[in-house]
């Protein structure tokens, strides 16, 4: 067995026991085979995740990551928000780590691996950091290991006690080398990891789920993930897809976010998802999830203020419908823009909410625009409402349009002031039907 959870240590079971020891401590013990494909893929996405706190990150298969985090110190306001922030992350997307940090990636690698979470600050206490760590840090090969067992080497403070000569003859000199890159004695370059071009990642559900609302556990973990790839690329998103795996013969169910503007803010994403998922139904229990997000836009970052304050904060809309839409469905809202035609019944379109209005210049037009005309009596050459004369404020404004089209208008605008004191927007027809009508409502 290579390893076990927490609650199966609190079983008796240990970390290298047989399997079918394992099993007669604890009957039903659930148990699955190591995929080491599946591990190769969970360490690119940790990789990419990482991103966000240094461009300086490097592989260290089978289940290590190297962070060189010097240059990102004072960004992130110290080691110790560094090292929060990581916390924070990889508990939000349920992995458990040992961190340690150290002036060497090697020594802070042997740190790790022995299950020594600390922080070493400077070089000359590098030795006696690693010397109470087991031989099993060092990841050397199994005739290695029990040639110095036979020797009676327990941790690598009985490895630094021997002689160099006789060390490398027994064991080879890349285990020295190990030892004095650690140390600092030697250079340790390294390989950077290049995160990919777009950002695609898959999570196997332990067990079959058959409501939509459960899966909100499985969409979070993914959705932190792809912010912090986001924030290492200083990217945004306008458009991801959670694609829902079923059995097989079953075909998957894709669930799509959609945004008004780019964002990486994991919390705003979860908040969609979750309004996606409670309104989906689930043909089918699913057995794995896919989140994918195949353009990445550049994300401008926002302006701080002395004093901040959340009223008309930037992007505070925009979150706002994107959460109507993500409940009611995309065409549940829309938005309303000006369209560059002066006969004010064309003159509107219905629009992603946000769109750019078309500019044209008019004078003033009513907020209520009437279906469709209404005819008013005319008594002594005046337009009378609700048995009353209006009184013209302003006007005309002369409407000649749309003979392209075959909806041709000739319209003389006003004003106009009711007896009850509304103020209206009415216009004479200048055709050979004439007449008054009134078109709009000012208030």
């Amino acid at each position: 067995m290579l390893v076990c959870n927490r609650q199966a240590q609190a079983r008796g079971v240990r970390d290298g026991m047989r399997l079918s020891a394992a099993c007669a401590l604890v009957p039903g013990l659930h148990h699955r085979p190591r995929d080491a494909d599946a591990e190769a893929v969970a360490l690119d996405t940790l990789a990419a995740w990482a991103g966000q706190f240094t461009p300086n990150v490097s592989l260290e298969p089978p289940r290590a990551l190297l962070l060189d985090i010097e240059g990102s110190l004072k960004l992130f306001g110290g080691l110790r928000a560094i090292l929060r922030s990581l916390r924070h992350g990889l508990a939000g997307m349920r992995f458990s780590a040992t961190i340690a940090c150290a002036p060497t990636a090697p020594a802070a690698l042997l740190l790790a691996r022995g299950g020594k979470e600390t922080v070493v600050n400077c070089r000359r206490g590098l030795e006696a950091a690693i010397a109470g760590l087991p031989l099993a840090a060092l990841d050397c090969d199994a005739p290695a290991l029990q040639t110095l067992a036979a020797i009676g080497a327990r941790n690598i403070r009985d490895l630094l006690a021997l002689p160099r000569d006789g060390l490398a003859r027994r064991c080879g000199q890349t285990l020295l080398d190990t030892l004095d890159r650690a140390l600092g004695r030697l250079p340790a370059p390294r390989r950077f990891f290049t995160p990919p071009a777009r950002f695609a990642a898959r999570l196997e559900l332990a067990a079959e789920i058959a409501h939509s609302e459960a899966l909100l556990f499985a969409a979070k973990r993914l959705l932190t993930q792809l912010a912090g790839f986001l924030a290492a690329r200083n990217g945004g998103i306008q458009r991801c897809v959670l694609t829902l795996q079923h059995a097989p013969g079953r075909a998957d169910t894709t669930v799509e976010i959609g945004l008004l503007a780019p964002t990486r803010d994991a919390g705003h994403l979860v908040l969609l998802a979750r309004e996606r998922l409670t309104a989906l139904a689930l043909p089918a229990p699913v057995r794995g999830v896919t989140l994918e997000a195949n353009e990445i836009l550049a994300l401008a970052g926002e302006n701080g203020s002395l004093f901040p304050a959340r009223v008309n904060a930037p992007g505070e809309w925009e979150k706002l419908v994107e959460r109507l839409r993500a409940r009611l469905g995309a065409n549940a809202i829309i938005g309303v823009a000006s369209r560059a035609d002066h006969r004010p019944e064309l003159a509107s379109r219905a629009v992603q909410p946000g769109a750019r209005d078309a500019k044209i210049a008019c004078g003033p037009r009513p907020l209520w625009l009437l279906e469709a005309p209404r005819p008013l009596a005319e008594i002594a050459a005046r337009p009378h409402y609700r048995d009353g004369p209006l009184a013209l404020m302003a006007g005309p404004e002369r409407i000649e349009s749309g003979w392209w089209d075959g909806a041709d208008v000739k319209r003389d605008y006003y004003i106009a002031r009711a007896a009850d004191h509304a103020t209206l927007w009415v216009y004479r027809e200048q055709r050979r039907t004439g007449g008054w009508y009134l078109h709009g409502i000012f208030g």
